[in-house]
Parts: structure tokens; C-alpha cells; sequence
């Protein structure tokens, strides 16, 4: 099939947008946890429980939405987890009691898991070749622009008419991206060239080993960033001083992200990772030092976001090249690999607070991002030549 290097960019803007739901789905929950606990006569403790079954339930069900895409076709999947995506939302807004919206975070963590790799694999088949990481990453960037400007305004509009209008909202949303799918996304649009192969003990062994670096990236990046508000508060930071800094964080973080999909267009794949895990490595004692020297923090923590991010379009275009006919099922996996880095950066990010401070999470992790780097080195194959079809050259 020959690709187009001026093909329209609805596409990239309708990813963008379901994106941009997902993942204000995703965050404007943590906000309104003290709210849940209030209707539902709980803990906040035990209303954390609704993002742990999501996270959990996404984890679980993203390879399995990955395989069944890459046979039925990316496309169907997509648009049947965005329709029970929307479903799971205006259930949840209506949620009689608390295990009844327990199980509707699971039912909604799953269809997000169908969302996400699908939208992720038809960004990876529709960009030109040469532009494929940049398009991947300008799909990501709706994730994290949505946690300011997407959970933000949900959750004070939660908190102002309560939390059911929120997920109605959200619901509605929904419905309407399942319409903007289905036009900018041809029926067609499905891998075959998968279908019927069977699988190769080889290439699974390789994905295993392809996917290291992102559950070891995960791990460093969040076993700091979980612990982020506590540490800066540790330092003698007000509220609003730790608000700014997540703020500097986020934005760093989009940066990051747009930067890092142009570097891997150009560097490889394997360059972009390595350079961002060891410089991540080189952030978190650059962080350290400004935290004791009382300067400079902001700076130590966009920087820190910027960093990182460019790790993560460089990882899901050299998989969407490496995997060409397995794009579904890899990027889900992918993403499977990222929730288990973030549940291991949780865990030893606080056993490290635990012991010795923040002082020494950020230690820990920079050790573990430069792990991350000799692994990326060794695992990931060096960049190849991509061959752009032009106007006038065969196909």
C-alpha cells in the first residue's frame, strides 16, 4: 500500500481528541477521590481502590484488545471499546453503590485498554514513514495535555454540580468520538497480513526483551514523580509551590513528548531512548541538587519532565517498525509493560522514602534509569533506512 507523506491530518487530530478523553478519564478521578468517599460512606483509602481496579483492569486487557485487533481489525475494536468507553462512564455517574462502581472502574479500565493500542497502531499505519514517531508522539500529547486542561476543569466542575455530571459529560464525549472515528478511519483499515501466521516463540522471547526498557523507564520516571509532592513538601514547600511544580512538570512533559517524536524521526529509535534515559539519570541529581540548594527547583523539574518524555515515542515507533504486521498487539503490550513500571515505581519509590527520604528515591531511580540505558543499548536494534514512496518513484 503506498502511503501518502501529504495524506490529511483528520486522523491525527481525531487520535489526538480520543486521546485527550482517555486520559481525562483517567486523571480527573484522583481529584474527586475525596468526593466518592463522601457519597459512598468510604475512606479515602478505600476509594483509591477505583483508580487501582482501572490501572489494573488496563493492564490486563490492553494484549489481549492487542491480538484481537490485529485479527478482526484495529479499526472495529476501536470504535466497540470507545461504545462500551462511553457506556462505562454513564454507568458510573449512576453507580447505586460503592462495589457496583468498583466494577464499573474495571469494566471501564478494560474498554480504555481497547482504546488506547488501537488508536496508537492506526497512528503507526497511517503516518508516512518518516514522520511516524512524530505523529505517535503528537497522539500522546493528548494524554498529557489532558491532565491540565482536560481533569482540571472536570474536576471543579465535580466539585461545583457534583461528580455524576463529570462522567455524563464524559460519556457524551464518547459517543461522539465513536462518530469522528468511523469517518476518518477506512473499514479496511485492519492488519491482515497477520491473520492465520502463527506465533513465532522467537519474536514473543524478543517483545519480552523489547519491552525491558519501558518497564524499567516506568519504574525510575514514576518511583520520583509519585512521590514528587511529598518530597518538594519535605523540602518546605507550600501547596501552591508544589502545584506550580507539577504544573512546570506537565509541561516539560508535552514538550518532551513532540521533541522526542521529531528526534526519533531522525536519531532512531534506539538513539532518542538512550539519550533520554541517561539524561533522565543526570536529572534526578540535578533535581537533588537544586532541592538542597533551594534554587532552581522548577527549572530541575521541567527539565526532569522533558527529559523523560523523550523516551516514550522513541519506544513506540521502533516497536511499530520492528512489529509491522503485530502493531495492535505489541503497542498493547507496550502499554501493559508501562502500567507495571508505574505499579514498580510506586512500590520501590516509597520503600526508598521509607527508608531514607526523598533524597533517597531520587538515588534509586537514577540508578534505575541508567540501568534502563545499558539495557536499551543492548535490546533495541540500531536504526534502518526508511524508504518514503515520493511522487513519480515505484511502490
Amino acid at each position: 500500500m503506498t502511503i501518502n507523506p501529504m495524506i490529511p491530518p483528520a486522523e491525527l487530530a481525531v487520535s489526538w481528541l480520543t486521546m485527550f478523553l482517555v486520559g481525562t478519564e483517567l486523571f480527573v478521578f484522583s481529584p474527586l477521590l475525596p468526593t466518592v468517599a463522601v457519597n459512598y460512606d468510604v475512606s479515602p483509602n478505600v476509594a483509591g481502590l477505583c483508580v487501582t481496579t482501572f490501572s489494573l483492569s488496563y493492564m490486563i486487557s490492553a494484549p489481549l484488545f492487542g491480538h484481537v485487533s490485529d485479527r478482526v481489525g484495529k479499526r472495529r475494536v476501536l470504535i466497540c471499546c470507545l461504545l462500551a468507553f462511553g457506556a462505562a462512564n454513564l454507568l458510573t455517574a449512576s453507580a447505586a453503590n460503592f462495589p457496583s462502581l468498583l466494577g464499573l472502574r474495571l469494566f471501564a479500565g478494560a474498554a480504555a485498554a481497547g482504546v488506547s493500542p488501537s488508536i496508537y497502531a492506526l497512528i503507526g499505519e497511517a503516518a508516512p514513514p518518516d514522520r511516524r514517531a512524530a505523529w505517535l508522539a503528537m497522539t500522546v500529547s493528548g494524554l498529557l495535555v489532558s491532565l491540565a486542561f482536560g481533569a482540571s476543569p472536570a474536576a471543579l466542575l465535580g466539585a461545583t454540580f457534583g461528580w455524576a455530571p463529570v462522567f455524563v459529560s464524559l460519556a457524551a464525549f464518547s459517543l461522539a468520538l465513536v462518530a469522528l472515528n468511523c469517518l476518518v478511519w477506512p473499514s479496511e483499515c485492519r492488519a491482515e497480513e497477520a491473520a492465520g501466521r502463527p506465533r513465532d516463540r522467537l519474536a514473543v522471547a524478543y517483545l519480552t526483551r523489547r519491552l525491558m526498557p519501558m518497564i524499567v523507564w516506568g519504574t525510575g520516571l514514576y518511583g520520583v514523580y509519585t512521590y514528587l509532592g511529598t518530597g518538594l513538601v519535605a523540602f518546605g514547600f507550600s501547596k501552591s509551590q508544589v502545584a506550580r511544580a507539577v504544573m512546570v512538570y506537565g509541561c516539560g512533559a508535552i514538550a518532551g513528548t513532540l521533541i522526542g517524536g521529531r528526534l526519533a524521526d531522525r536519531l532512531g529509535a534506539k538513539n532518542t531512548a538512550g539519550v533520554s534515559l541517561a539524561g533522565l539519570c543526570i536529572c534526578f541529581f540535578l533535581l537533588l541538587l537544586a532541592l538542597h540548594a533551594g534554587v532552581l527547583v522548577d527549572l530541575a523539574v521541567g527539565l526532569s519532565g522533558a527529559v523523560a518524555q523523550l523516551f516514550f515515542p522513541a519506544q513506540q515507533s521502533g516497536l511499530a517498525n520492528d512489529f509491522p504486521a503485530r502493531r495492535g498487539a505489541v503497542l498493547a503490550w507496550n502499554n501493559s509493560a508501562l502500567f507495571l513500571g508505574i505499579s514498580l515505581g510506586s512500590l520501590i519509590g516509597g520503600e526508598a522514602v521509607a527508608i531514607g527520604s526523598f533524597d533517597m528515591t531520587l538515588i534509586v531511580c537514577a540508578g534505575i534509569v541508567l540501568t534502563g540505558c545499558v539495557i536499551n543499548w543492548i535490546v533495541v536494534p540500531g536504526p534502518t533506512p526508511v524508504e518514503i514512496n515520493r511522487p513519480g518513484h515505484p511502490t
